[in-house]
């Protein structure tokens, strides 16, 4: 099988780990790009364990998706 095209469905930083902290993060203001760093961080040290788990267990059920449709799950224009 080829490498699929790049897909956010795919990449656990797109489906998980962006969108939980920039919820987070959501309203804060900051005074440096320093302090919005730290305060990434900061909130990226509190994942716990068992999030991180169901994380990859949720890639696997997608990876597993994508190998069974041979990759045509992606919409076709």
């Amino acid at each position: 099988m080829t490498h699929c095209p790049y897909s956010p469905d795919l990449s656990p930083n797109d489906f998980f780990l962006f969108p939980n902290i920039k919820y987070k993060m959501r309203g804060e203001r900051f005074v440096s790009p320093e302090t919005a760093v730290e305060a990434f961080r900061t909130l990226f040290s509190e994942v716990t364990a068992s999030e991180w788990k169901k994380c990859f267990e949720n890639w696997f059920e997608r990876m597993q998706k994508c190998i069974d449709l041979k990759g045509e799950y992606f919409e076709k224009q």
